[in-house]
């Protein structure tokens, strides 16, 4: 099997200027089950001085493991890592922490960030000149209405994967790749997975922002004004029309058939030219022994195609007693370099420390991957941005089956009744 790196990549710092899974790269996406202590039954967090506890999941918590056992021996404070189902772990922390049965210390995707800090119960974290030792777009998508609230550690987004067997060169548009995945021969010019409810704006975003119509309009520090839709405009009217020219009484090119497993499924065996993907299922195409390539991003509407920016970090419970403690751990201890590549040994996200992802960037997945997300922006962390997706994929969804005689028009109303819900 061989990879492929992006044309004329660079080794350059990983400096991004901007989700999941949010979708698919989402914490709430790993885990287990049963709540369980990695370390011992200790209490929860806060009842002594001399524990801290931490809300982790199962792939996290044996790089976590050294780290607290460092803090152990250099602060003489135990830090208890509990493992828990990140499926239900944000209304879990809401509802325990102000109870004092939540942890210190908590990892979390950026984007629960609006939702955390309206309910009270994450403190801000005071990165001060470490700021500068992580990419841009990481500090950024752990800062909430001019906060930083978390240490970032892991930045995801997802891109093109092409197979090299069947195309062997880079497209930059759409209509081109579609074309080379048309003579390819391959059953799937290209493969994008869609929920059969709520199809998948979150794989779509790309191609909806090179209409020229991003979720929101964001400001030169990267805050996003969620008071209004900028996709509702005639970029976005456009971009309506083509997923219905695409969809299933169309090209085909989206077919409302094709879930996420259905895709995956596809492309592994070889059936598939290109994959709408990120890194998650990079690991069963290497392990299919699919020859592929990191294309960039295709751009339908002839402006640059952003796809969405997750970055996981580690957040401070603002109910922790031990919370000088708990921001010695986070700033000073999850910051490391050392930390840091521990964590990408794990689970091998990129990391959001610039030094790490530099060394980690040997590998050309991941370098590509990181050079695709500098053209990214956060996913939205607003608590306005959870009215959003119901309305977005349902409507993206009917398009896509030729249910709308209109696309403009139903656009248009999507766009009015997600505003309703933002003013209501």
């Amino acid at each position: 099997m061989k990879v492929q790196n992006l044309p004329g990549t660079t080794r350059r710092a990983f400096t991004l200027t901007a989700l999941g899974a949010s979708a698919a790269i989402a914490l709430a996406a790993c885990g287990g089950g049963s709540t369980e202590s990695a370390e011992s039954e200790a209490p929860a967090g806060g009842e002594t001085s001399a524990t801290l506890t931490m809300w982790t999941d199962a792939e996290r918590a044996p790089a976590l493991k050294d780290i607290a056992a460092q803090f152990k021996e250099d602060q003489g404070i135990e830090v208890d890592l509990v493992i828990k189902d990140f499926a239900a772990v944000r209304d879990d922390f809401i509802t325990q922490a102000p109870t004092g049965k939540g942890p210190d210390v908590l990892v979390a995707p950026h984007d629960w960030l609006g939702t955390l800090v309206q309910n009270g119960v994450i403190a801000p974290v005071q990165l001060g000149d470490k700021a500068d030792d992580f990419t841009e777009a990481s500090v950024q998508a752990m800062t909430y209405e001019g906060q930083v609230y978390g240490v970032p550690y892991a930045v995801e987004n997802i891109a093109l994967i092409r197979n090299t067997e069947l195309v062997g060169e880079a497209h930059e548009t759409f209509d081109d790749v579609v074309a080379a995945g048309e003579a390819s021969g391959a059953e799937f010019p290209f493969l994008v997975g869609l929920d059969p409810k709520q199809a998948d704006p979150y794989h779509t975003y790309p191609l909806q922002t090179s209409f020229g119509a991003p979720v929101f309009e964001q400001a030169e520090d990267g805050s996003y004004d969620v008071s209004q839709l900028a996709m509702n405009n005639d970029g976005g009217k456009e971009f309506a029309q083509f997923l219905a020219d695409n969809g299933d009484q169309g090209t085909k090119v989206f077919n409302s058939n094709v879930t996420g497993d259905i895709a995956k499924e596809k492309f592994l065996a070889g059936e598939g030219a290109y994959f709408l993907t990120g890194p998650w299922n990079v690991p069963a195409i290497e392990e299919a022994g699919i020859d592929f390539a990191i294309d960039p991003l295709p751009t339908a509407g002839g402006e640059a195609a952003q796809p969405f920016i997750g970055v996981n970090g580690f957040l401070v419970s603002s109910y922790s007693e031990n919370e000088l403690a708990a921001n010695e751990f986070v700033v000073n201890y999850l910051s490391t370099e050392a930390a840091q590549d521990a964590l990408f040994d794990q689970g091998g996200r990129p990391p959001a420390l610039i030094s790490s992802f530099e060394k980690a960037a040997s590998d050309p997945v991941i370098e590509a991957f990181g050079e695709i997300g500098t053209s990214g922006v956060p996913m939205p962390a607003a608590p306005e941005m959870q009215a959003v997706w119901a309305d977005w994929g349902a409507t993206e969804l009917n398009l896509i089956k030729g249910n709308e005689s209109d696309p403009a028009a139903a656009w248009e109303e999507m766009s009015k009744n997600i505003e309703a819900k933002f003013n209501g």
